[in-house]
């Protein structure tokens, strides 16, 4: 289950997060976001505790946006120990998505 997050808490869920975070930056006109969405949600579902899958509105939250120079939406982002491993812009296959997940795991 991908949880929301926002401009507040980013810090702590995510570079704060003992565990690989996937973050889907997104917005509700966007298209392609509501293909994204449920594939972010089931690899939430299927990978459970190993991994954060969290989700943050550019519209609302729009620091964050901003400083991960979010220019296209949908664009996934995979931090691990604060840090950013991947980017992926556009829609993609859950398994690209759980690829990169399960390398910054290893």
């Amino acid at each position: 289950m991908a949880n929301a997050i926002n401009d507040a808490d980013f810090k702590k869920e995510v570079l704060e997060s003992d565990v690989p975070v996937l973050v889907d930056f997104w917005a509700p006109w966007c298209g392609p976001c509501r293909m994204v969405g449920p594939i972010i949600e089931a690899i939430g579902e299927k990978m459970g505790d190993k991994v954060k899958v969290l989700k943050l509105n550019t519209d609302e939250n729009p620091s964050t946006a901003t400083a991960y120079g979010i220019t296209g939406i949908p664009t996934v982002i995979i931090f691990d120990k604060g840090e950013v491993v991947q980017a992926l812009v556009g829609v993609r296959q859950e398994a690209e998505y759980v690829k990169h997940l399960e390398a910054a795991l290893a």
